[in-house]
């Protein structure tokens, strides 16, 4: 008979996912520093999510075909018969039946014992995306032969399940897990090259810093590539942290709310009027550090502010014309960041009525922009929070806030 082991016994499943989880901190761990700076956490997550994701054990029992050949048989263990001499081998002629069950999922599961197991794993050859359950026959018995699979196939699905279990587990926490450690080694590089830059000595370049970052081959499937970013320096840019940037939303926030409570007295105001009185707010906060149509990268932005010499904020104004003007808006805006610009806003003034339904269309306008990565959470009625990729480049992340106001006629 071929030869058949146990599945799902030699190894302990929960110490292999251990074991990739330790992997996974590697990897993270392994990444050039500069590279690992530069490149959004978004991206170093789904990277580790489509490495080390484990593709599940499924057992496809609707694809199942027999097949069988006359073969030589020992029954010599068979004491049902009169065999004088058991220690030599003693063959009959019978049948070999041979299950074969295609699989799909990751091969190595077959070996992992579960959490949840009995004492009677599952016996079979594993050829290939094969499990073939070998059953010999002297006796032309049907019953005994069909009983002999129906167990060991219903263990092996029962053992699939219980294997399925830990693995959705595993692949449900890897993407939150992994940003976890790649927050985690972020912070400590930022707060070591602060203190670093506090010692007030001139910093030397590392020597022979590796430009690229090769990733391992892994078994049986396509290998994600890290995704694309600049290995040069990585220098935090003087933009404001997030705390900031909600600081100068708010500040427009409040002003808008100057516009709800006193109709009249911009019931005719025009774009640039409404955008004057933004200004002057901003202006009052970050002393004269806010500027109105201003030149910056490829034209005249409506709103920019000034730290440090850079750009930390842009923003454009507009009034909603629908779908088309916001996604021509968005346009405009990207061709007004640099590199460098990553925190960003539209200002969309509504003189129209039904504000309910102007406000369902910004998300839907927004996700269908070739640029969009994906919507971030954000709390406010009229207002929303997206991430957009760089014109230029696609490994550049920067932020969009769409903050709708109703403006009186």
């Amino acid at each position: 008979m071929p030869s058949r082991k146990l599945l799902f016994r030699s190894k302990l499943l929960n110490e292999e996912l251990g074991k990739r989880w330790e992997a996974v901190e590697r990897d993270i761990d392994a990444v050039d520093e500069e590279r690992f700076l530069n490149t959004p956490l978004e991206s170093l997550s789904d990277y580790v999510e489509k490495k080390y994701r484990i593709e599940p054990l499924l057992i496809h029992v609707d694809e199942q075909t027999l097949g069988h050949q006359e073969a030589d048989i020992e029954v010599r263990r068979d004491f049902r018969r009169d065999i004088p001499d058991r220690e030599d081998p003693f063959l009959v002629k019978g049948t070999r039946f041979t299950f074969r069950v295609p699989f799909s999922g990751d091969p190595f599961l077959l070996d992992c014992r579960p959490s949840t197991h009995n004492l009677s794993p599952p016996a079979a050859e594993v050829v290939g995306s094969e499990l073939r359950f070998v059953y010999d026959d002297t006796s032309q018995d049907v019953e005994s032969v069909r009983r002999s699979y129906d167990s060991d196939l219903g263990e092996a699905i029962r053992y699939t399940r219980w294997v399925h279990a830990q693995v959705q587990d595993f692949n449900t926490s890897l993407g939150g897990r992994a940003r976890q450690h790649i927050t985690a080694r972020r912070d400590r590089l930022l707060k070591a090259r602060q203190m670093a830059e506090a010692l007030g000595v001139p910093l030397r370049p590392r020597e022979n810093a590796p430009t690229t970052f090769a990733v391992p081959v892994v078994r049986r499937k396509l290998v994600p590539q890290l995704p694309p970013a600049s290995s040069g320096l990585f220098k935090p840019e003087p933009s404001l942290d997030l705390a900031q940037y909600e600081q100068i939303l708010q500040t427009i926030q409040n002003m808008a709310l100057v516009l709800e409570r006193n109709p009249s007295a911009f019931a005719q105001a025009k774009e640039e009027t409404l955008r004057t009185h933004f200004l002057v707010q901003l202006n009052a906060q970050y002393e004269g550090q806010a500027t109105g149509e201003t030149f910056n990268f490829e034209g005249k932005t409506d709103i920019l502010v000034h730290s440090e010499g850079r750009n930390v904020f842009i923003a454009e104004c507009k009034f909603w014309s629908g779908p088309k003007g916001l996604s021509e808006a968005v346009d405009q805006l990207l061709g007004y960041t640099s590199w460098r610009d990553t925190k960003t806003a539209i200002l969309l003034f509504n003189r129209q009525k039904d504000f309910t339904q102007v406000l369902a269309k910004v998300p839907e306008t927004i996700k269908v922009h070739p640029n969009f990565r994906r919507q971030l959470p954000y709390h406010s009625e009229t207002g929303f929070r997206f991430a957009l990729h760089h014109r230029d480049d696609s490994a550049r992340e920067l932020i969009l806030s769409v903050l709708a106001f109703e403006v009186p006629q």
